[in-house]
């Protein structure tokens, strides 16, 4: 795959791809990562990249022109893509919810293209004509899309065939399951006079695996029951919630609403 981000401010992303899976995944031809800094496709002198709104207001609008010529010039590079397995995305507030199988989505594309808006956004053809799709990593105000354009990044190198050293841990991740993940433990068994649940000493993988299922449940009702009204849960799991929090609490945890337990099920 190949990825290109248009910025302002390209020193931004010299830490955050230079370590850890993202760097072992760039050394391995997995992926490949070029920022572009958009100050260079300016037409005038100064390097303008933004102007005041037209019908007046705060703030001021990034041009349009240095964009597409950074775009441009991007695609260009490289290897091209068909159209289905490419995308022009803009970050930015207005764009849809990233999340998860957005990310998986994304990983089997072999060209992304990321505008990262800034100051108080960008000129509306931009979104009109050139990008593919907008998105979005939450409800709060950035500075810039640097930032998110550097999380949809990470989320979606991970998810490229390869990228982890253990394909099962993609698979187990937190959200992946559309359950959250399962309380961990490590060495030592003892810490602190806090124990590892007995269940996970008992060498009993098939207990194990259940224990592991039923807490993923708890964590979820308790933290983020909007996600079980979309999660692929068996008979078995909606048999559990149901003891735990009784016929009505199930019904309510399937609509994505909290619920109360009617009993302790954790241990």
């Amino acid at each position: 795959m190949r990825v290109d981000i248009l910025t302002l401010f390209p020193e931004m992303f010299r830490g955050p791809f230079d370590e850890s899976i993202i760097r072992r995944a760039r050394e391995r031809d997995l992926v490949s990562i070029h920022v572009h800094n958009i100050r260079d496709y300016a037409l005038d002198r100064h390097r303008v990249t933004d102007d005041y709104p037209y019908g007046g207001g705060p703030g001021m609008v990034m041009k349009p022109d240095p964009i597409f010529a950074a775009a441009e010039a991007a695609l260009a590079q490289g290897e091209p893509a068909p159209p289905d397995r490419r995308a022009i995305i803009l970050m930015t507030p207005q764009g849809r919810p990233f999340h998860q199988h957005i990310a998986d989505e994304l990983a089997t594309y072999t060209r992304l293209l990321l505008i990262c808006g800034h100051y108080e956004g960008v000129d509306e053809r931009v979104r009109e004509h050139l990008a593919t799709d907008e998105l979005s990593i939450g409800d709060y105000v950035l500075t810039g899309g640097e930032l998110p354009a550097m999380v949809v990044v990470d989320a979606v190198v991970r998810r490229i065939p390869g990228v982890l050293g253990c394909p099962a841990s993609a698979a187990e991740e937190s959200i992946t399951s559309g359950l959250l993940e399962y309380p961990q433990y490590t060495r030592p068994a003892e810490f602190r006079g806090w124990s590892v649940p007995e269940m996970l000493l008992s060498g009993n993988h098939g207990a194990i695996a259940r224990w592991r299922r039923e807490q993923a449940l708890l964590r979820t009702a308790q933290r983020r029951p909007d996600l079980l009204a979309c999660a692929p849960l068996t008979n078995a799991d909606r048999a559990f919630l149901a003891r735990v929090y009784g016929p009505d609490g199930l019904a309510r945890l399937l609509a994505g609403q909290p619920a109360t337990p009617v009993r302790r099920d954790e241990d």
